[in-house]
């Protein structure tokens, strides 16, 4: 296959890429939006929900179970977290970030404990092995699928945070977490919330990571590096900047490798750096956030 005919194929892969770090991102930057915490166990909860995916897998035979369990734990383990993290709500950014990243230490110690340390493969299911004619090109079925799923995720997302009540606050509370709680609505209360579902957001990333690349202990904090340039990228704070600085570090990621293999690993830090100068807050963040 002549090199340009494999660009759409490279895209799309750019696109399934970008929407798993999306995934990721969008709890990265809405716990930042509320509470100014940049949390390094993000990524340990995207291995975590990986690893739950291919335990669950094992036992059942049911990948599409895993869909359902790895989210809902995770969303409990987001909880748990939110609850160590709020004693040190209001002091020296350091110490939490120090909490964090040992929460994430931790974590992956956890998962080489129980799964060990060499990485273990989760089939596709069934139903979505093979590829998709598309004429000019074939892709895998279950690419395809991520895509769409987590395209009918992102809206999910999007609408409660636009069009509903509890968005409303989600989304004052990250202009303003002082001024949502003078009002009567329980800020402690919608920090949890909010650390619940970027948690399960996390988890479920995981899970439908794992049949693409398998599962393995280091992948959180890996996958979290390239989260938090997605996170800059797009903006922090921003829920457009999360959808839009994954899909374009996914994109450029994987026309580099087409391209440009030997400058994969650092042509999203140089884009970021770019972005940085050109933009500092971001392509879809503000300036300022007041808190």
């Amino acid at each position: 296959m002549d090199i340009l005919e494999s660009v759409p194929i490279f895209v799309f892969n750019g696109i399934a890429l970008g929407m798993i770090y999306f995934l990721i991102a969008i709890g990265l930057t809405i716990i930042f939006g509320m509470m100014g915490v940049i949390n390094f166990a993000h990524g340990a909860l995207y291995a975590i929900g990986a690893y739950l995916a291919y335990t669950t897998t094992l036992h059942t035979g049911n990948f599409w179970l895993s869909l359902a369990v790895a989210p809902v734990i995770m969303f409990g383990v987001g909880i748990g977290e939110y609850f160590l993290l709020r004693w040190l709500y209001g002091v020296e950014p350091v110490y939490q970030l120090l909490l964090t990243f040992g929460l994430a230490l931790i974590m992956q110690e956890v998962t080489i404990i129980i799964w060990g340390s060499v990485g273990k493969p989760l089939p596709i299911p069934a139903i979505f092995r093979g590829f998709y004619d598309f004429g000019i090109f074939t892709y895998p079925k279950y690419r395809i699928f991520l895509i769409v799923f987590t395209a009918a995720i992102a809206f999910i997302i999007w609408f409660s945070i636009m069009r509903t009540k509890l968005g409303a606050m989600i989304r004052a509370g990250t202009e303003d977490s002082e001024m949502v709680n003078s009002v009567g609505i329980n800020i402690s209360r919608l920090f949890t919330l909010v650390f619940g579902l970027g948690a399960s957001m996390a988890g479920l990333g995981g899970v439908l990571a794992a049949p693409i690349v398998g599962v393995e202990p280091f992948m959180g904090m890996n996958i979290l590096i390239i989260s938090f340039v997605v996170v800059v990228v797009g903006g922090l704070g921003s829920y457009g900047g999360a959808v839009l600085g994954g899909l374009l570090i996914g994109i450029i990621q994987s026309l580099c490798i087409l391209f440009f293999p030997a400058a994969a690993a650092v042509v999203v830090f140089a884009f970021m750096a770019v972005i940085l100068i050109v933009k500092p807050e971001g392509l879809l963040g503000k300036v300022e956030v007041n808190r």
